[in-house]
C-alpha cells in the first residue's frame, strides 16, 4: 500500500530511456518571499552516484529536506518508484526506503556500533505489552553483516562509537541508514572531517552502497571528492540547476563556473 498522501502511478523513463528511482519534476519552495528552489528537475537512478553541489544557500539543503520529507514543495512532482508522492512526510520517506547520513552524523556515542547500526530496528527476543526483550545476538549478527556490505571493520562492535575513528564513524553511520534504505541513501559532507586515508575508505563506501543498487546524492564541497565518485554531477544556483552532466562529460573548470555563474570560455581547437 502506498503512504497516505500518495497514489501508484508510472513513473515516466528519462530522456535517456531509463527509468528513475526518485524523479523531480519542476521543484519549487519558498519561504516567505524567498524562492529557495526554482523549478528544479532532478532523475537518481539506481547504482549511480550522483553529486549535488553549489554555494552555500544554492538550495542544496532545501532538496533534501524535500527528499526527506521535512519540508513540502509548493509546486512541482515528487515521485518515488511508480509513486507520485503528494505530501510526503518523514515516516513516508523512510517507509519508501529514503535515508540521510548527516553531516554531525547522530550516533549515540556512549553506544557501540551494532547497537548504533541497529538503532530503531532491533529483533525482539519476546513482547509483552510494552516490555520487550531485544535479542542482542540477533542484533550483533546483523549489525556484523550491515558492516560488511560497505566493507567496514570493526572488531568489537560493543566497544562506545566515540573511541572510533572518523572513518568508523562514518562506516557505522551509513551501515545503520542501510537498515532501511532501498531507494535513496543522501550523504552530507561524509568526508569534512576526514584525513586523507579515512576520506578515500569513505569513497569507497559510497561506491559499494550504489552497487547494491541504489541511488546515492553525495553532498561535497570537495570537488576532488565529487570527481573521483561520482557518476554525475548536478550544480545548483541560486534554487535553479545550473548543471547536470555525467562526470566524464564535464570538466572541474565547468562545475566551477555554474557554481559561480561565470561564463566558461571554451578553448579553440
Amino acid at each position: 500500500m502506498s503512504p497516505e498522501g500518495s497514489r501508484a502511478a508510472v513513473n515516466p523513463a528519462s530522456p535517456e530511456g531509463r527509468t528513475p528511482l526518485v524523479r523531480c519534476r519542476e521543484i519549487s519552495k519558498y519561504f516567505g518571499g524567498v524562492k529557495a528552489l526554482d523549478r528544479v528537475s532532478l532523475d537518481l537512478f539506481p547504482g549511480e552516484v550522483t553529486a549535488l553541489v553549489g554555494d552555500n544557500g544554492a538550495g542544496k539543503s532545501t532538496l533534501v529536506k524535500i527528499l526527506g520529507g521535512f519540508h513540502l514543495p509548493d509546486a512541482g512532482e515528487l515521485w518515488i518508484g511508480g509513486t507520485l508522492c503528494r505530501h510526503l512526510n518523514p515516516r513516508e520517506a523512510r517507509a519508501f526506503g529514503i535515508e540521510t547520513v548527516h553531516q554531525h552524523l547522530a550516533l549515540c556515542d556512549n553506544l557501540g556500533a551494532a547497537a548504533n547500526v541497529m538503532l530503531g530496528a532491533e529483533p525482539v527476543r519476546w513482547r509483552l505489552g510494552p516490555l520487550r526483550l531485544l535479542d542482542e545476538r540477533r542484533a550483533a549478527d546483523e549489525a556484523r553483516r550491515r558492516l560488511a556490505e560497505v566493507g567496514a571493520a570493526v572488531a568489537d562492535l560493543s566497544v562506545p562509537v566515540r573511541r572510533l575513528s572518523g572513518g568508523q564513524r562514518q562506516a557505522v553511520a551509513i551501515a545503520r541508514a542501510l537498515v532501511h534504505a532501498n531507494h535513496l541513501v543522501m550523504l552530507d559532507e561524509p568526508t569534512a572531517a576526514l584525513g586523507l586515508r579515512q576520506t578515500q575508505a569513505t569513497l569507497e563506501l559510497i561506491r559499494r552502497v550504489a552497487t547494491q543498487g541504489m541511488a546515492v546524492i553525495l553532498i561535497s564541497h570537495n570537488l576532488d571528492d565529487v570527481l573521483a565518485v561520482a557518476q554525475r554531477i548536478v550544480v545548483l544556483r541560486q534554487g535553479r540547476v545550473a548543471l547536470d552532466k555525467a562526470t566524464v562529460d564535464t570538466r572541474r573548470e565547468a562545475v566551477v563556473a555554474a557554481m559561480t555563474g561565470l561564463t566558461m570560455e571554451v578553448p579553440s581547437p
